[in-house]
C-alpha cells in the first residue's frame, strides 16, 4: 500500500505511523499534518515515513500531495478532539471535522484513491446512562451533544454521502476513548499523569463516576489494520474493549501508579454537556475481522504512566501549549 494518514503528527496518527511502518515495511506511508498545538513533529522522531505539513481544508496541497506521493489508501485522522476546547471555539472543530473531511474526500475522488478509511468516534451516538446494560451498535441513532460530537457526526455523513453519491471506497471506525503514548497532556490519563509527577492537583469533573471505554492505542492501532486487510467496503466497525472506567477511578489508578495521595484529587465544575457514558459493541469487528484486544487496561494503564514518568523531555515543553484551561467556562 501508499499510504496517506491525515493527522499523522497527533497522538493516535503518529503511533499508527509508527505501528505500520514496523508491521509493513514494504510499504510507503506519508504523514500529513497542518501542525496545530497538538501536533508535533517529535511525534515521529525516527521513524522513517514521508511528511508533509498540509491543512486537510486545503484541496490544493492535499491533491497535490496524493498524486506526487502516488497515494491509494487514506487514512483520516485529522480532526480537533477536546471537547473542553469545542465549548469554547466550535467554529474550529465544525471547520477541521467537518469541512476538512469533505475537503480530503473531494481529493481522494478527483485521485481515485482504492480505499478512504475514516477514523470516527463512541459519541456521535450520543451518551448512555449510567444504570444501565446498554451499548450502542452500528445501527445506533446519532444523537450528538457537544460541538465536538457533532462535528464527528457531520463528518461521518460526509463519509456516507461520498460513497453513496460518487462511488468512493471508504471505510469507517467508531473508537472508544484511546490512550498510550504521544498522547497531548490536555487529554485526561497524561493530564492526571503529568500533574501528579509534579505533585500538582488533578482536576476531577463534579460528576466523577461518568464512565468511559478505554482502549490502548496500539490495539486501535491493530483494528484499523484489520479493517484496511479484510474489512468490507462501505461499512462501518466499531472498536473498543468493554473496559470502563469513571473519572474518579482514572485518578485512583494514576495516583497508585505513582505512590501519590489521594489528597491531589480536586473537584472542578463540570463542562457543559459532559457525556455520562458509552460503550460500543463490538460484535461485528471480532466475528467479521478476527480482531480483539490485546493489551488488558491494568497493565497497559501502568506502562503508559510509566512512559510519560520516562518522558518529561516529551511532555513539558507542550504543557504550555493547551489552548484551554478545564474551568474556563464558569468565569
Amino acid at each position: 500500500m501508499r499510504l496517506l494518514v491525515t493527522g499523522g503528527a497527533g497522538f493516535i496518527g503518529s503511533n499508527f505511523v509508527r505501528y505500520w511502518r514496523a508491521a509493513h515495511p514494504a510499504d510507503h506511508v506519508v504523514a500529513y499534518d497542518v501542525l496545530t498545538y497538538a501536533g508535533n513533529p517529535e511525534n515521529l522522531a525516527g521513524v522513517d515515513a514521508g511528511f508533509v505539513q498540509g491543512d486537510v481544508c486545503d484541496l490544493d496541497v492535499a491533491l497535490r500531495t496524493l498524486e506526487r506521493e502516488s497515494i491509494d489508501t487514506v487514512v483520516h485522522f485529522a480532526a480537533e478532539s477536546h471537547n473542553s476546547l469545542a465549548v469554547l471555539d466550535p467554529a474550529r472543530f465544525f471547520r477541521t471535522n467537518v469541512l476538512g473531511t469533505q475537503t480530503m474526500l473531494e481529493a481522494s475522488r478527483r485521485h481515485g484513491v482504492t480505499r478512504f478509511h475514516h477514523i470516527s468516534t463512541c459519541e456521535v451516538y450520543g451518551d448512555l446512562d449510567l444504570d444501565t446494560d446498554e451499548c450502542f451498535t452500528e445501527e445506533s441513532p446519532y444523537r450528538p451533544r457537544t460541538p465536538y460530537n457533532a462535528s464527528k457526526a457531520g463528518a461521518d455523513h460526509a463519509v456516507r454521502a461520498y460513497a453513496e453519491t460518487y462511488g468512493l471506497p471508504v471505510t469507517i471506525t467508531n473508537c472508544s476513548n484511546n490512550y498510550g503514548p504521544y498522547q497531548f497532556p490536555e487529554k485526561v490519563i497524561p493530564l492526571f499523569t503529568t500533574r501528579a509527577l509534579d505533585t500538582e492537583p488533578l482536576p476531577l469533573y463534579a460528576s466523577t463516576q461518568n464512565r468511559r471505554e478505554w482502549l490502548h492505542v496500539l490495539d486501535h492501532c491493530r483494528a484499523i489494520e484489520a479493517v484496511l486487510e479484510r474489512g468490507r467496503v462501505g461499512e462501518t466497525y466499531h472498536v473498543g474493549s468493554g473496559v470502563e472506567a469513571s473519572i474518579e477511578e482514572i485518578a485512583d489508578r494514576v495516583l497508585a501508579a505513582l505512590g501519590k495521595p489521594a489528597s491531589l484529587k480536586t473537584i472542578v465544575e463540570d463542562r457543559p454537556g459532559h457525556d455520562r457514558r458509552y460503550l460500543l459493541d463490538t460484535t461485528k469487528i471480532r466475528t467479521e475481522l478476527g480482531w480483539q484486544p490485546s493489551i488488558g487496561f491494568s497493565d497497559g494503564l501502568v506502562e503508559t504512566v510509566a512512559w510519560y514518568a520516562g518522558h518529561r523531555s516529551w511532555w513539558e515543553p507542550l504543557r504550555g501549549r493547551a489552548p484551554v484551561v478545564e474551568t474556563a467556562w464558569t468565569r
